[in-house]
């Protein structure tokens, strides 16, 4: 065998090893698809694997009586709300500890992105008592407050790519007269585009799909975000699979959409941080 047909048998291989995997990944949620387009009585009757016959989208119709209409809504409003303020805590502190002189700058960096050691279970309690010693128990501001100034990850992530940007470009922009918010607007942040698109949609994903908050700190269907919405169908309407299936095709939606448009981005970041 030579060195060219042995190099396209290795290549072949990957490409095997790498198919067999996508395939593993994207199976339950074409299982998931395929349940939701299925009526009630033909999953209770039929087996498992059998394609809807015919398919049926009332599943997603009956979302709308469950109240999922307006989960959506201020599932979609929370992670706006907190996707806004820890970009602007995030970048605000990230370029606190990566460019400005400070004393004990370091020891404070350190001793924050310490936290990150803390489980979030560990600190569900203490923050319900804050809020509920607060009045906002069951409100809006309950959901996004202990997640609105910013993160560790975030904070460490977004630091260390700005001691990565050259200074010779911050020096270039306070000679022209740019004070510190203009270096931060006008050059780190233009500079950072690819890492903060990432961040975009790490903070979107995770404050999308949390569940535990939620759960504890809000009652009834007023303030009800979509996993919470979910979950609730299966008590709800007897453990029906395929609402419940047609409601998280729903939440996750947004979510696949959000990736298919910034993945270039994301692939950049990665390259990046490779690079350095």
């Amino acid at each position: 065998m030579t060195c060219t047909e042995s190099r396209a048998l290795r290549r072949g291989g990957v490409y095997l090893l790498l198919a067999a995997a996508a395939v593993i990944t994207l199976v339950p949620f074409a299982l998931g698809l395929v349940t939701s387009l299925t009526s009630a009585s033909q999953f209770a009757t039929s087996a498992g694997l059998a394609l809807p016959a015919p398919p049926t989208v009332q599943n997603y119709a009956a979302l709308s009586g469950a109240g999922f209409g307006r989960a959506a809504v201020v599932t979609a409003l929370m992670t706006a709300v907190i996707l806004v303020g820890q970009l602007t805590s995030s970048v605000a502190a990230a370029y606190a500890f990566a460019r400005l002189s400070f004393p004990g700058r370091d020891a404070l960096f350190w001793v924050y992105l310490a936290t990150l050691m803390v489980p979030a279970t560990v600190t569900v309690v203490p923050l319900y008592l804050m809020m509920a010693s607060l009045g906002l128990r069951n409100t809006f501001w309950a959901l996004v407050l202990p997640f609105v100034f910013g993160s560790p990850y975030a904070i460490f992530l977004l630091r260390e790519h700005f001691r990565g940007i050259p200074r010779d470009l911050e020096r270039a922009a306070r000679l022209d007269g740019a004070n510190t918010l203009d270096v931060l607007v006008h050059v780190i942040i233009p500079a950072s585009r690819p890492v903060l698109v990432t961040l975009t949609l790490i903070t979107v994903v995770s404050q999308w799909n949390s569940f535990m908050w939620p759960l504890v700190i809000t009652s009834g269907g007023k303030w009800r975000v979509l996993t919470v919405a979910t979950a609730g169908l299966q008590s709800q309407y007897n453990a029906q699979w395929p609402l419940v299936m047609a409601a998280t095709t729903v939440a996750m939606l947004p979510l696949l959409v959000l990736f298919v448009v910034f993945q270039r981005h994301i692939v950049k970041s990665i390259v990046l941080t490779g690079l350095k």
